[in-house]
């Protein structure tokens, strides 16, 4: 019992420690992603479906979805980050802002 509660706090403590990095690299991927997707369904005319073809490997925990009308493409890392790039004329697809 000692011990499970000892495994069960150093995973819960390295966690918390790792937490930033963690953080910093789902929102860079899904920054990536979306920016990627968003390219290749507005830009190249491809389906969404298609566009993780262009991902690095690796990249198969992001999810993606799209708005037709908006001419956007949200990536997201589950339960921890999304980011959504928009295609405007004569600039090619942009990320939205990021929040503080």
């Amino acid at each position: 019992m000692r011990w499970s509660l000892v495994v069960l706090g150093t995973l819960v403590g390295g966690g918390v420690f790792a937490w930033p990095q963690l953080h910093g690299y789902a929102i860079t991927g899904a920054a990536y992603g979306a920016r990627v997707a968003c390219s290749c369904r507005f830009v190249g005319g491809r389906p969404i479906g298609d566009c993780r073809k262009d991902f690095e490997p690796g990249m198969d925990i992001i999810s993606l979805s799209e708005d037709t009308a908006a001419r956007s493409v949200t990536a997201r890392f589950p339960l921890v980050a999304s980011q959504t790039a928009t295609y405007r004329q004569g600039w090619g697809c942009v990320l939205e802002p990021w929040g503080n």
